[in-house]
């Protein structure tokens, strides 16, 4: 029986209070598990307009797996050359498989209220010229809905202002729902290699992303007994989160949901003030950490980390910006607190002591949000957003909407958990004790501790992860009050990519809350590569730069393939709530817009940086005085 089974038969303050103890008394033998949770099929409406019209989920499945497919654009055959260990398909709800259906059988029944514009698209003949002739993206774009205030357009959700498409009967999208169970279960192979079944809730009220995806460990027998919730019934995260609590209770499934992409949510995806105007209070903050365990922050659409104008004292805050909005028309891109994790944990420590609980206490991951159903991650084999920018010939098209073009898009990113073992309900375990971290593509490996008594020979045992555990809690877990005088003590331990670059730099960003309410933050270097000292700014000097723009090449002749370190706040109160997490800088490599630049014959592209520097995000580490 699992911690899970057994916590959940005392009711849900049996399993919040499981979830609060596990991540010390979890088994030292964790594996490293590589993966992806966010992978559109051509079941997605998006993803077959803009070019994705073959690759389904039993395809998107065989290439995580590392075998050799089509690709649904180009054609030429792609591999993975180091396969994932799993993988979620999580094709939107909304209208799920449903254009597919139209393209290949033609329109269903006359009563089942299709958008008016697809209808018409149909019934004259055109929405098959349309994708035939590559027109797909263009009217994409055209359906998306403007940009409008998210919080009016939420009221009108069910006089019309319901997003792309109004809510339809689950019937007609049952078959691609037993069809997208049909492949998960089929490739699940325990032990090697996990298919987790789950979908994504695709609210976007006003061009404000606050899209969701829904996973569970559970089996085809068990999610067979539902359709996917959409955003179309409802935008509200609180009404998806009911959906979960129900849903849950009738059918015995675990259910976890992530978000993601918040840079583009308008401030709303951690907000003080919900998309409904009320103040995040108790009960809002108990609902969403029941469910929403982990974030994404890193992905094909930029990176949610942290933002040069909320962090403007972080030399490397500045990575992968994406200013755009998801809509139909141009709005001016003005980063607000709620889109960023690092904010939003700070935010979260005030929320957190104004209603007794933190509403943002997340883990993180990374993930792409490919819409070719092609996981694809690295900078010199990066497989586009949509299936249609994966050429260098077409980066100049708009992917999205506005200016977002093939250019901006990230080669982003991976997911990374701890788990006990290669299966569903290991995997979901660690993800819902938060021990999981993010990386922008790279595979980097890194462990985090916090405790009261490491030391440096630690970092020398045969077992680091045995020292970790037995002293202290792994990312994602929480320390209470300090033994008298102590400050806490991180164990940090990153090897870079087997493949890939060399590391720059280790940091850990610390954010706490003062006597005052106020919330602060601070990234130290406490490990890096070279004899480099801090200079009088106490900045870390770069690393240096070995990339060859002419070629696209680079060399490991700087940088350090581990670092490690023990260290100590040294400017730790034991009276204020705080968190910290770690940041893995590499050496400077190329960005997929050299290689592609060059490959057109342009040279050095003036349309986005040519190098970046790849990184990781750990799971924050927590400490909460006890009189909290």
């Amino acid at each position: 029986m699992s911690w899970y089974t057994s916590a959940a038969k005392r009711g849900w303050p049996g399993v919040v209070a499981a979830l609060a103890t596990l991540a010390p008394a979890v088994s030292a033998e964790t594996k490293l598990l590589w993966g992806d949770t966010h992978l559109h099929t051509s079941y997605s409406i998006d993803a077959f307009f803009n070019n994705n019209l073959s690759v389904d989920p039993d395809y998107a499945y065989r290439f995580a797996k590392g075998i050799p497919v089509m690709h649904p654009y180009h054609r030429a055959w792609m591999r993975l050359e180091a396969p994932l260990d799993f993988l979620v398909v999580s094709d939107h709800a909304e209208f799920i498989g449903g254009l597919r259906s139209i393209y290949l059988d033609g329109l269903p029944r006359e009563d089942v209220g299709f958008v008016e514009s697809i209808r018409n698209w149909y019934a004259t003949g055109q929405l098959r010229g349309v994708i035939d002739t590559g027109q797909g993206p263009a009217f994409f774009r055209d359906i998306l809905p403007p940009g409008a205030d998210p919080r009016e357009t939420a009221a009108g959700w069910g006089d019309g202002g319901g997003g792309l498409l109004p809510a339809l009967s689950p019937e007609v999208f049952r078959g691609a729902w037993e069809e997208i169970v049909d492949a998960a279960e089929a490739h699940y192979q325990p032990g090697t290699f996990t298919s987790l079944i789950g979908w994504e809730w695709t609210s976007a009220p006003g061009g404000a992303n606050l899209h969701r995806v829904v996973l569970t460990d559970a089996g085809a027998e068990q999610v067979r007994g539902f359709q996917p919730v959409s955003a179309a019934e409802s935008p509200y995260p609180e009404d998806l989160w009911a959906w979960l609590d129900e849903t849950s209770a009738a059918t015995g499934v675990r259910f976890l949901s992530i978000p993601h992409n918040p840079n583009v949510s308008k401030g709303l995806m951690f907000p003080d003030i919900t998309l409904r105007g009320e103040p995040v209070d108790a009960d809002h903050a108990r609902a969403r950490m029941r469910w929403e365990r982990i974030v994404e922050v890193t992905q094909i659409k930029g990176d949610s980390e942290a933002h040069p104008l909320l962090s403007p004292d972080d030399e490397f805050a500045d990575f992968e910006t994406f200013p755009f909005h998801l809509q139909g028309d141009t709005q001016e891109y003005v980063p607000e607190a709620g889109d960023y994790a690092r904010s939003a944990l700070r935010r979260g420590l005030a929320r957190g002591a104004a209603v007794g609980i933190n509403p943002f206490q997340f883990g993180m991951i990374g993930s792409t949000d490919s819409h070719s159903g092609l996981s694809t991650a690295a900078e010199d084999d990066f497989g586009g957003k949509m299936a249609t920018d994966s050429i260098p010939e077409r980066k100049d098209d708009v992917v999205i909407s506005g200016f977002a073009t093939g250019w901006t898009m990230s080669a982003s990113g991976l997911a990374a958990v701890w788990a006990e073992e290669n299966t569903r309900e290991a995997i979901v375990d660690a993800m819902h004790r938060r021990e999981t971290y993010g990386t922008s593509g790279p595979r980097i490996r890194v462990r985090f501790f916090g405790g009261w008594e490491f030391s440096e020979t630690d970092l020398e045992a045969e077992d680091v992860a045995a020292a970790g555990y037995g002293k202290g809690v792994p990312m994602g877990g929480e320390l209470r009050t300090a033994p008298d005088g102590a400050a806490p003590r991180f164990l940090a331990v990153a090897y870079k990519d087997p493949s890939g670059a060399n590391l720059d730099r280790v940091q850990i960003v610390k954010g706490w809350l003062d006597a005052d309410g106020a919330t602060h933050e601070r990234v130290f270097d406490v490990a890096w590569s070279g004899d480099r000292r801090p200079g009088v700014d106490g900045k870390l000097p770069p690393v240096g730069n070995t990339v060859d723009l002419e070629t696209a090449r680079y060399a490991n002749s700087i940088g350090a393939a581990t670092l490690s370190t023990v260290w100590e706040d040294p400017s730790f109160d034991a009276g204020q709530p705080s968190f910290y997490y770690v940041r893995v800088i590499e050496i400077p490599t190329p960005r997929h817009t050299l290689y592609d630049a060059l490959a057109l014959g342009r040279g050095v592209p003036d349309y986005g940086p040519s190098t970046l520097q790849e990184r990781a995000y750990t799971s924050p580490i927590w400490y909460r005085p006890s009189t909290e």
